[in-house]
């Protein structure tokens, strides 16, 4: 399975951004994303938005997938009392 950098790159390139252009996108400094790219894996909070951004699950974002479908959202009348 892919690795995590291997993702963002992918990604990042499909999106067709820069790694100077997803640091703005995300309110990140360019050395952080070179820094993930590299093999770096980012805090909770940066995995929870770069998954929100790309609109992928972070299981797939780590490798724990291939399936980059995000989990659906439970509203508030889909759960149980």
């Amino acid at each position: 399975m892919p690795k995590f950098s291997e993702r963002l790159v992918a990604l990042r390139k499909q999106f067709g951004l820069t790694q100077k252009q997803l640091a703005g996108e995300l309110g990140l400094h360019v050395r952080a994303v070179q820094n993930y790219e590299a093999g770096r894996l980012p805090d909770a909070e940066v995995l929870i938005e770069l998954a929100k951004y790309f609109h992928v699950s972070i299981d797939y974002l780590v490798g724990l997938t291939d399936d980059p479908t995000p989990p659906r959202r439970n509203s508030s009348s889909d759960r149980d009392p």
